[in-house]
Formats: C-alpha cells, sequence, structure tokens
C-alpha cells in the first residue's frame, strides 16, 4: 500500500486514492463490496501511469463509469479499480461536441439542449457515463449511440502501446463496430477516453420538449425511484422481455432484497438491503423459467464484476 501511495502521493492527497473503499455508494443498484484501492485520476497522464502501474506488477484493474450497467459483487473488487469520474469535460465546434469518458449522460443531454444541437435526446434519461454509453451502443426510444457518434479517442491497456510517444488510439465510427448494446471496444478490451458526436442545429424549445417527453414516458413505465442497473435482459428477437417475464407470473417475484420491478418487468429492484447474491440468483431464476416456458434465452445486459 505504501508503495502505490508514494508513486501517486498527489492522488493520495487529494483525497483520490482511497482503500478498502466501499463500491456500493459508486453503483446505481447500491449494492457491491470494497475495492482494495479505489484511484480517481483526474489527469490522462495518471491515468496512464496507474494502468503501467498495474500491469507491470500484475495488479488486476478495473475501469469503473457511472456504475450504472453494472452488479459488483459482494466481497468487492479485487487489485485496483480506476474511477473515471474526473474526465468530465464538454466543449462544442459548430455542430459537433466533445464529451470526456466520465461525463454523465444526463448533463451532456443537457448541454446540447442547451446549446441547440439534437440528435442525443434518446439518451437524456440514460443514467450512465459517455464512456459506458460508447462502451455499450446506449439506447433507448429508437436511438442508439451509433447514430450520432462521430469518432473516439481510446487507449490500448498494453505495456507497449501505454509507454509509447503517442498512446492515443484515434477511432472512426466504423471502427467501432457498433451492433446491439455491442461495441468494438468490448471485443479489443479497449479503455474508452472521449468522443466526439454529429448533431444537428435544432429549436432548444423543441429539443426541450422531446426530452421532457421521453422523461415522463420513463418515468411512466420504468422505476425511476428505486435503485436499480437498468434493463437487466437484452432484447430476444421477436420478443419483448418484460412480457416474457411477466407472463411467467414473475411480476413482483423476490429473492430477498432483490425483486422484479412491479412497474416493468425487465428491470430488477433493489427493495433494501439486497446483495448481489440475491441478483444473481434472481437473474438465473427468470433465465430457467422464460426458458422452460418459452423456449426463449434471455442474454444479461447488465455486467457482472468483482467477487460474488
Amino acid at each position: 500500500m505504501k508503495q502505490i501511495i508514494d508513486r501517486f502521493l498527489r492522488l493520495s492527497e487529494q483525497g483520490k486514492l482511497l482503500f478498502d473503499e466501499p463500491l456500493a455508494p459508486y453503483s446505481s443498484f447500491k449494492i457491491g463490496g470494497p475495492a482494495d484501492v479505489l484511484a480517481k485520476p483526474d489527469t490522462q497522464k495518471d491515468l496512464i501511469d496507474l494502468l503501467i502501474y498495474a500491469i507491470k506488477r500484475e495488479i488486476p484493474w478495473f475501469i469503473l463509469g457511472k456504475g450504472s450497467n453494472l452488479l459488483i459483487g459482494d466481497k468487492g473488487i479485487r487489485g485496483l479499480v480506476i474511477s473515471m469520474e474526473g474526465f468530465n469535460k464538454i466543449t462544442r465546434d459548430e455542430n459537433y461536441v466533445s464529451a470526456f469518458a466520465g461525463q454523465s449522460l444526463k448533463e451532456l443531454c443537457r448541454f446540447c439542449m442547451e446549446e441547440g444541437l439534437s440528435g442525443l435526446e434518446f439518451a437524456c434519461g440514460i443514467p450512465g457515463s459517455v464512456g459506458g454509453a460508447v462502451f455499450m451502443n446506449a439506447g433507448a426510444y429508437e436511438g442508439e449511440i451509433k447514430d450520432v457518434l462521430y469518432c473516439s479517442k481510446c487507449l490500448t491497456p498494453t505495456l507497449k502501446s501505454l509507454q509509447s510517444t503517442n498512446p492515443i488510439l484515434h477511432l472512426k465510427k466504423e471502427a467501432h463496430m457498433f451492433s446491439y448494446r455491442h461495441s468494438a471496444l468490448q471485443d479489443r478490451g479497449l479503455i474508452h477516453l472521449s468522443s466526439v458526436f454529429k448533431l444537428s442545429p435544432a429549436p432548444r424549445v423543441d429539443i426541450l420538449k422531446r426530452m421532457e417527453e421521453l422523461d415522463q414516458m420513463r418515468n411512466d413505465k420504468q422505476p425511476m425511484d428505486m435503485p436499480s442497473a437498468g434493463s437487466v435482459f437484452k432484447r430476444p428477437p421477436g420478443h419483448f422481455t418484460g412480457k416474457l417475464v411477466d407472463d411467467c407470473g414473475l411480476r413482483g417475484f423476490r429473492i430477498g432484497g432483490a425483486s422484479i420491478s412491479n412497474k416493468h418487468c425487465g428491470f430488477i429492484v433493489n427493495l433494501g438491503g439486497a446483495t448481489a447474491k440475491d441478483v444473481k440468483d434472481l437473474i438465473e431464476h427468470v433465465q430457467s423459467t422464460v426458458y422452460e416456458r418459452f423456449k426463449v434465452h434471455l442474454e444479461t445486459e447488465i455486467r457482472q464484476v468483482g467477487e460474488m
């Protein structure tokens, strides 16, 4: 521990290097055990140095965004967890908006509305970070990140790349290989730094109206007042996940503190005190029940990380 403190003294003195830090507060599920070390770099150099430090010493590492699409294990995450919350800058150049990985997607949408730029309205209620949204090709209400993304900057987490004179990888839209809740960043293990979005000018009042309409639809249909990780399962071809779960009689079904939402059967909510094991067991119960009745396999959309 002393070695990493000495190496990253500035972060430690600023309270950005934490030990045995509970991760539940960093998760929208409000579930998760501690990280051995949680670092919150706010410069590209510190981020790269942390990765080099971990890779050289064979310390496991994990990149954490807003924690909105994650189920973190009850025993936490071993090694180094790097939070991207310090990377949160937004800039505009004509119809192009650049946003860093740790920036809230909601705040990005608000910025675009105030600037009179349309195209990201669909994402106004997605409670994640820009990095997570690009990584997962996040989408809602017939819109996806792939529809507006222009290019991205990433890191390749290898010593050779990180120690090179120019470690930044520039990806054009096509190189992201977007598909449903998927991108090349997942396949290649890339670390997202920032993205540029190509948008269209529109009256602010029209953009705001559409965002308010989508927010209302989301609040009417989804359990926004309870801790969750969003939609648990990907949409199977030809089916609606919520209906499959509901038709199995699982609305409101619970294991421990985790429950299928009464409002939307595609969500699992934390009723209070839910553990990662509760959620994992509930996911597996839903999958087996739906497959037994409809022969449809539900693939999870949320990522499970850490020791359960």
